[in-house]
C-alpha cells in the first residue's frame, strides 16, 4: 500500500509516529544566515537571534527537537563560507540589531539607523543574503551602538566579566582586527609589516622582546577599535545564550557545528602550531578529479600530544575550543569532517592534493619521505597495490594502532563533551565520503554517531552503507545536507534512466516487500518525479536509524541548491528560508511517517493500525 495524503502536520501525530519508527531525533538542518526575517526587519543575513528567528523555533516545536546549525565563526570580508570561520569567536552578523533598539539594551541603536540597514539592503525580502552589503552596514551600526554603549553604564559589569573569562582567546582575535586595521586588510598572508605577520610567534628572545613592545604600541593606539571587537563578542554572546534558554523551553536543541578548518585569524594566531608548508584537503573525489585544495593548516602531531601521550601545546588549544562548543551547545556539536581529525588527507603549500603532487594521509604514510615521521601505520599494514588515497589501503590495524588513531577523539572530543557533563551522543560525526580503514576503526572503537546520506548510496552495490535496509541505528539519517542538490534535483535526474530504475529496485526491496504490484511501483518510481522523492523521504524514517536530519531546502521543498563544493560564488551560502515559509508547501510528514510504518511490513504496521488511520 502506498498513501499519498495532503493534510497538514499535527504534531501530536507526528510526535507519537516518530516514537513508534524509534527515532530520539528528528534535526531541521539550518544554517544561522539561512534563518528568515519578518517584514521591515530584513537587514540581509539570518540570525536566530531574531524575531523571525524565534519564530521558527516556534515553528519547528513540536515537529523537530533540534536545529542542526552551521559554523558560528567570525567570516572575512571577502568570503561568506562558515566553514573558513574563525574557531573562537562568534560571527558577529548574527548578532541582532533590532534588540539593540530596545530598553533592555538602553536603545544604545537608534531605530533611524536601524530601518536604513533594512531600507538599504539590495536584497531585502528575496529570500537571498547580500552578504558584502550587511558586512559593512552591521559594523557601522554597532560602531554607533558601542559608542552608546560606552556612555551609559547599563551590562558594564556583565562585559567587564566577559572579558575576563574568555581573555584566552579574545585577546588575540580582538589584536588581530587591530593589525589588521593597521595593515589594510584582514588577510595577515599579505601583510607588509613582517613583524606582524609573526607577533605572536617570536623565534628568539630579542624578538620576544621587540614583539611585546610591538603588541603595546598596537594596543595604545588601537584601544577603542580592540574593545569594540570585544564588545560585539559579548552582545553575540548574551543574544545567544537567550536564544538557546527559549529553544530549550520549547523543546528544541541547538546543534553546534565545528568546521575542520582554522580560519586566517587562528592561522596567524597559532601558527607556531601547525604542521609547516603543509595543508588539509581531500583527494581526488566525486567532487574534484584534482582533489580539494582547502588550504587549511594541519595541527603539527609533534605539538598536539607530548612524548608521554598527554596533551601538549595544540592538544590543549584543541580541547578549550571544544570545551567551549559544548558548554556553550548541550544540544550537541557536529563534526565536520571527521577524517580530518583520525587520518587527515595533507598536500604541499603550492601543489595540487593529489599523490603524484606529494599528498598523503598524515598517519597511514609510513613511505612517504616525509610524513613517515608521523605514521601510526607500518608498512606491513599496508596494501601496496592502492594508492595512497584508496580507503582500503590500510589492511590491518592492532588495538594499540585504532587508540593511536583515535587519541584526538578520545582524549580531546569526548574528553571535553564529558567535563561539560554530555556524553557521546552528544557528538555528531560527518563521515560522509572517503572512510579509510582507521576511520572506521576508531568510529566503532568509539561508538560514535557517524552519518548515512541516501541520496549517494550505489545502487548497484547491495551491500552499501548508504541503503535502507543496511543502515544501523547508531547513526544519522538524511537524504541530504547543505553540500547537496536538493531531493527534489536529485529526482528529477533519477527520472527515465537506468541508474533511476537500479536506485527504485532496491527501495521496492526495502520498503515494499509486502507490495503485490512491485513492478508498477518501481515503474511509477522511475517516471513520477514527485513519488521517487516521496518514497526517498519514507527511507530516512523507516530505516532503523535513531536520528534524522532534513535539510531546510528538502522540507520546505525549495528546489534550490544551497553550496555546491568546488565552486565559488554569490549563490553559495546564500540561500535563506523565504519569510512567508509558514505558508509554503513543506512536505507532507504525516503522509511519509505513515508510509514508513506501513514499509516495516503487515505485522509491524497491524500492531499500529490506529495510529496509521489518524496519520
Amino acid at each position: 500500500m502506498v498513501c499519498l495524503l495532503s493534510q497538514k502536520n499535527d504534531t501530536k501525530l507526528v510526535s507519537e509516529a516518530l516514537k513508534v519508527l524509534g527515532k530520539d531525533n528528528f534535526a531541521l538542518i539550518i544554517h544561522g544566515s539561512s534563518f528568515p526575517s519578518v517584514d521591515g526587519e530584513d537587514t540581509g543575513f539570518g540570525t536566530f537571534n531574531s524575531t523571525a528567528g524565534h519564530s521558527l523555533i516556534d515553528y519547528a516545536s513540536g515537529i523537530f527537537n533540534a536545529l542542526q546549525l552551521g559554523p558560528a565563526g567570525k567570516t572575512k570580508s571577502s568570503d561568506s563560507s562558515p566553514y573558513t570561520g574563525t574557531i573562537f569567536s562568534g560571527n558577529p552578523l548574527f548578532i541582532d540589531l533590532k534588540q539593540l533598539t530596545d530598553k533592555k539594551w538602553n536603545c544604545i541603536l537608534s531605530e533611524e539607523t536601524f530601518n536604513k540597514v533594512v531600507e538599504n539592503n539590495p536584497k531585502q525580502n528575496t529570500g537571498r543574503t547580500c552578504y558584502s552589503y550587511i558586512f559593512n552596514a552591521q559594523t557601522e551600526a554597532l560602531k554607533e551602538a558601542w559608542e552608546n554603549f560606552k556612555n551609559g553604564k547599563k551590562l558594564k559589569k556583565d562585559f567587564e566579566s566577559f572579558k575576563k573569562e574568555n581573555a584566552f582567546w579574545l585577546d588575540n582575535d580582538s589584536l588581530y582586527e587591530a593589525l589588521s586595521i593597521e595593515n589594510g586588510n584582514d588577510y595577515w598572508y599579505i601583510w607588509n609589516n613582517e613583524t606582524d605577520k609573526r607577533l605572536l610567534n617570536p623565534k628568539t628572545a630579542d624578538e620576544k622582546k621587540s614583539f611585546a613592545k610591538r603588541i603595546e604600541d598596537i594596543k595604545t593606539k588601537y584601544e577603542d577599535e580592540i574593545e569594540f571587537y570585544k564588545f560585539c563578542q559579548f552582545v553575540l554572546e548574551k543574544q545567544n545564550e537567550e536564544t538557546k534558554k527559549y529553544a530549550l523551553k520549547k523543546g528544541i536543541k541547538m546543534i553546534a557545528d565545528r568546521q575542520v578548518a582554522f580560519s586566517d585569524r587562528d592561522a596567524w594566531a597559532y601558527q607556531s602550531l601547525f604542521l609547516e608548508g603543509w595543508f588539509l584537503g581531500c583527494p581526488p573525489d566525486y567532487f574534484s578529479k584534482d582533489g580539494q585544495a582547502w588550504g587549511f593548516p594541519v595541527m603539527d602531531p609533534e605539538k598536539m600530544y607530548k612524548k608521554d601521550g598527554s596533551l601538549g601545546e595544540g592538544g590543549i588549544l584543541m580541547k578549550n575550543l571544544f570545551k567551549k562548543m559544548f558548554k556553550e551547545n548541550p544540544g550537541g556539536v557536529r563534526i565536520d569532517h571527521i577524517v580530518g581529525l583520525i587520518d587527515p588527507w595533507v598536500y604541499k603549500a603550492g601543489k595540487k592534493p593529489m599523490c603524484e603532487d606529494g599528498a598523503g594521509r598524515l598517519y597511514s604514510s609510513p613511505e612517504h619521505p616525509e610524513l613517515k615521521k608521523y605514521a601510526i601505520a607500518t608498512e606491513a599494514d599496508l596494501d601496496l597495490t592502492l594508492e595512497a588515497d584508496k580507503e582500503k589501503r590500510v589492511k590491518t590495524l592492532s588495538d594499540k594502532q585504532i587508540e593511536l588513531y583515535g587519541r584526538l577523539i578520545e582524549k580531546i572530543v569526548i574528553g571535553a563533551a564529558k567535563e561539560c557533563g554530555l556524553d557521546k551522543n552528544a557528538i555528531v560525526c560527518e563521515d560522509l565520503g572517503t572512510l579509510t580503514n582507521p576511520v572506521d576503526a576508531v568510529m566503532k572503537k568509539y561508538e560514535l554517531q557517524g552519518m548515512r546520506l541516501t541520496q549517494f548510496v550505489l545502487p548497484d552495490k547491495p551491500e552499501h552503507p548508504y541503503r535502507c535496509k543496511n543502515i544501523t541505528e547508531n547513526v544519522w539519517n538524511m537524504v541530504g545536507t547543505h553540500d547537496n542538490n536538493p531531493i527534489e534535483k536529485w529526482a528529477e535526474s533519477m527520472i527515465n534512466t537506468h541508474e533511476g530504475y537500479l536506485h527504485a529496485k532496491n527501495l521496492v526491496e526495502d520498503l515494499f516487500a509486502d507490495a503485490e504490484n512491485k513492478d508498477d511501483i518501481i515503474v511509477r518510481m522511475t517516471t513520477d518525479k514527485e513519488f521517487l522523492k516521496f518514497v526517498k523521504l519514507v527511507e530516512i524514517f523507516a530505516s532503523k536509524a535513531r536520528n534524522v536530519q532534513i535539510f531546510f531546502t528538502d522540507f520546505f521543498q525549495i528546489n534550490e541548491t544551497y553550496n555546491t563544493p568546488g565552486t565559488s560564488g554569490d549563490q553559495n551560502w546564500s540561500l535563506r528560508l523565504p519569510n512567508n515559509y509558514k505558508d509554503m508547501d513543506a512536505i507532507d510528514l504525516q503522509a511519509i511517517l505513515k508510509q514508513a510504518i506501513l514499509s516495516r511490513g503487515k505485522e509491524f504496521a497491524d500492531k499500529h493500525s490506529k495510529l496509521i488511520a489518524k496519520l
